[in-house]
């Protein structure tokens, strides 16, 4: 599973994206644990941060598939 970070969780993990060695369908809730396991550093952001599946923002509840595009949107500040 392709993971895009952006803002904070792309400065945490050093990279745009995150492959996870997933093959089935995932909650959100699942998808934060996987990521926190391996990048620790994420797990600050896991409350203040959305999930997006193909465009649109994903609830606890939402299912995500290997095949989806997911990103982890952080909140950002600006002027």
């Amino acid at each position: 599973m392709k993971i895009l970070l952006f803002a904070q969780a792309k400065e945490i993990a050093g990279c745009d994206h995150v492959r996870l060695d997933i093959d089935r369908a995932i909650s959100v809730d699942e998808l934060w644990d996987a990521l926190v396991a391996a990048f620790d550093g994420l797990a600050p952001l896991r409350r203040s941060s959305r999930i997006a599946r193909n465009g649109q923002y994903a609830t606890s509840g939402t299912r995500l598939e290997p095949t989806d595009e997911i990103a982890v949107i952080p909140p950002v500040s600006g002027g």
